[in-house]
């Protein structure tokens, strides 16, 4: 390879590396300088009960919503979230607001198309 073709690929690796850099303060600096985040919504998984519980109840000494969702089979966990909560902790004033019951159309693994069942739970702090 020549002088001069060396020197101008020596260019192009620099600029495409300080482009790079550019993106990623770039990046960095959006994120800072939006407005904070407010997570109002648990999902419930398969983690224990009492995980989610606890999480919803963080959330809602910052918020004065929070709303469960689950799907499928961790239907029943989120039911349980939302009664702990509002029997369990009584003296707090946390009661259930809305429940809305829908279901999504899911495509499975064979390529079929199903329903799933979901929920969702609005926990309010009185």
């Amino acid at each position: 390879m020549s002088n001069d073709a060396t020197e101008a690929n020596n260019a192009t690796e620099a600029n495409n590396a300080t482009e790079a850099n550019n993106a990623t303060v770039t990046t960095k600096t959006e994120k800072r300088s939006g407005t904070p985040e407010v997570r109002d919504t648990v999902y419930i998984g398969k983690k224990p009960l009492m995980a989610y519980v606890t999480s919803t109840l963080i959330q809602l000494a910052n918020v004065s919503s929070v709303t469960i969702k689950a799907r499928g089979m961790s239907i029943g966990r989120a039911v349980d979230v939302s009664q702990i909560i509002s029997r369990k902790t009584e003296n707090a004033g946390y009661s259930i607001g809305t429940v809305k019951l829908d279901s999504e159309a899911l495509e499975s693994q064979d390529g079929r198309t199903r329903n799933v069942s979901t929920i969702e739970i609005q926990i309010n702090r009185n």
